[in-house]
């Protein structure tokens, strides 16, 4: 933990940041929620409190110049995966402003409440949501998808809407770590050196017993929504979301999927003479505007993260996870630790992966785990991890186009909290070991014995 002679290596203490800004924006929502203020988590602006991180990260490091370090962040910030993900999170926006504006959120949402038992609305949402990222391969494109159509399900049918957030967010993230077009399988097969299909059979048996243990909780505190009123429905108005989901399923890229929806909703709704054309227009614009926020803070983070990794932070974190393993157990568990720490510290569970494949591959070889297990431990646990950062890019949409607190949304992570449990047991039991690894256990026991 203490600062080299050249000033660029902090360990530990590079990470200050980072907790000085989860500090204040989750502290101070917490004490004004205990308070009972309304809208607690925004007393206190996230962006405000990670320019304030920032701040102390420049401070920070004085054998660097200071036009070093602007420089770092700004590389990192503007590096071309935020500033796809900053194009998402704007096009989303303008796609649900645009589907809002010619009444097609109120026809989804209507069709939906109409045939889905009243009971069974967010494990609905959880089946779809999961159906939707395993055919995508994205738990980012998956929730821009069905963000808008939960809440609004949840708020027509009277039910929890951090719960609908969580089961969204939920179902994302099992296809997201289970699919095999996911960036983050590819990541983690390629890194270790495992076919596809012996990853996806791996994470298949952890990740569908957790998966009906979430449904059957989202069932249980889902509760049943009181639905009121007439559920009146236009299917024209239904087509762009039809056409986003069918597209986004057939592979196109997830900016140019919401894009075609946002020009299909202007000329449903033009034609139709549900909005007019300057109505459409300001549509857009207001959905983009209240996305705004969430891309800056992903901007922000993203440039902050370099910095951190610039003071070495990453390479400690690596160093004091390897340097404890003991045993096989042990190894299992550090290579989760790892993946799992490294995709918070990012905010980004691919990168994660990356850095953490060749670690894990050693540490595979050193203990005989065979390749499919290293790349599923890798996969599931950056993505529960991320999937349980308060500044992570699919929590930020939700809470910000729902108004809920992130906290209140991690409280019913049913799927993401089971998806940990089931990996453990598997660990601590020594579950789910190929015969070649059954083999080679049996024979170190002979030998030591």
């Amino acid at each position: 933990m203490k600062q080299e002679l050249n000033g660029k290596k902090y360990g530990a203490i590079s990470f200050l940041p980072l907790l000085i800004f989860l500090a204040l924006y989750i502290g101070s929502g917490l004490a004004f929620t205990a308070m009972g203020y309304e809208n607690a988590f925004k007393q206190f602006p996230r962006h405000v409190a990670l320019l304030i991180g920032l701040a102390v990260a420049l401070v920070m490091n004085r054998g660097m110049k200071l036009d070093k370090k602007i420089d770092v962040f700004a590389t990192n910030a503007g590096n071309s995966g935020v500033m796809l993900i900053g194009l998402i999170y704007l096009l989303a926006g303008g796609f649900q402003g645009a589907a809002k504006a010619m009444g097609g959120v109120d026809s989804v949402v209507n069709l939906g409440l109409r045939f889905i038992p009243a009971s069974l609305l967010i494990p609905g949402v959880f089946l779809i949501s999961c159906f939707i990222s395993t055919a995508i391969g994205t738990s980012m494109g998956t929730i821009a998808a069905m963000a808008p159509i939960a809440i609004g399900v949840a708020s027509k049918g009277n039910l929890n809407m951090a719960i609908a957030c969580s089961a969204v967010i939920g179902g994302a993230y099992f296809g997201d770590n289970l699919s095999i077009i996911s960036d983050t399988t590819i990541s983690a097969t390629q890194g270790v050196g495992c076919e596809m299909r012996d990853k996806f059979k791996m994470n298949f048996l952890i990740a569908l017993p957790a998966a009906l243990v979430a449904l059957v909780l989202y069932g249980i505190a889902g509760g049943t929504g009181v639905i009121e009123g007439e559920l009146e429905y236009h299917i024209i108005r239904i087509i762009p979301y039809f056409v986003v989901l069918i597209t986004a399923l057939l592979g196109f890229n997830v900016a140019g999927v919401l894009f075609i929806g946002i020009l299909m909703c202007g000329v449903i709704g033009i034609a139709t003479g549900a909005v007019s054309f300057f109505g459409y227009i300001q549509s857009i614009g207001g959905g983009m505007e209240d996305m705004m926020s969430i891309t800056i803070v992903a901007i922000l983070i993203s440039g902050l993260i370099g910095l951190i990794k610039e003071y070495g932070g990453v390479e400690w974190l690596i160093n004091k996870i390897t340097s404890n393993i003991k045993n096989r157990k042990g190894a299992e568990y550090g290579i989760s630790l790892l993946a799992g720490l490294l995709s918070i510290a990012l905010v980004n569970n691919t990168i994660a992966i990356i850095i953490s494949a060749p670690i894990a591959k050693e540490i595979g070889a050193t203990y005989h785990i065979a390749p499919k297990r290293l790349a599923s431990l890798l996969d599931i646990f950056a993505c529960t991890f991320l999937a349980l950062c308060p500044h992570d890019g699919g929590m930020l949409i939700v809470t910000g186009l729902s108004g809920v607190s992130p906290i209140e949304v991690l409280k019913y992570s049913f799927y993401i909290f089971a998806l940990i449990i089931a990996t453990v047991i598997t660990i601590q039991f020594g579950l789910l070991r190929t015969p070649e690894e059954k083999e080679y256990m049996k024979e170190s026991k002979k030998i030591s014995s």
